[in-house]
């Protein structure tokens, strides 16, 4: 290809300068809150916050569900744009018992913002110290 001399070059009609594709903030919140909405209901529908085994028969349910239809949706793509995407290998079973770490979770974060206030406050005394020593 042979490089095209600046006289070759034609500029693009000023219409085309100076229109732009408004951005609508309105949509996106839109599709935001309806995204949240939908995880929230999902949520709530499944009882995810409720006692530890519905959501450890909620987690097994999707480990089932999920790759099943992340194949169908690979071979659908594949169907349509007529990409061969490799076949991935089978993900690993995993046994990850919730009620055995759920505790010690909320132990963590309760603890947390039990000495949240104390440690504010030890941490705006050193750093009062440190500016009090860099003013003199």
């Amino acid at each position: 290809c042979a490089p095209r001399a600046a006289s070759d070059i034609q500029e693009a009609p000023l219409w085309v300068a100076s229109t732009s594709v408004p951005s609508f903030p309105a949509c996106r919140f839109l599709i935001k809150g309806s995204v949240a909405g939908g995880a929230v209901y999902l949520v709530y529908d499944q009882e995810l916050l409720g006692p530890s085994d519905k959501s450890e028969a909620a987690l097994r349910k999707a480990g089932e569900v999920v790759p099943p239809a992340m194949y169908q949706l690979s071979q659908y793509v594949c169907d349509q744009t007529g990409l061969q995407i490799p076949k991935l290998p089978a993900p690993p079973k995993i046994h990850f018992p919730i009620r055995d770490s759920w505790n010690s979770g909320v132990i963590t974060v309760i603890s947390a913002l039990s000495v949240a206030p104390s440690k504010a406050c030890e941490y705006s005394k050193e750093g009062w110290e440190y500016v009090k020593a860099r003013t003199k």
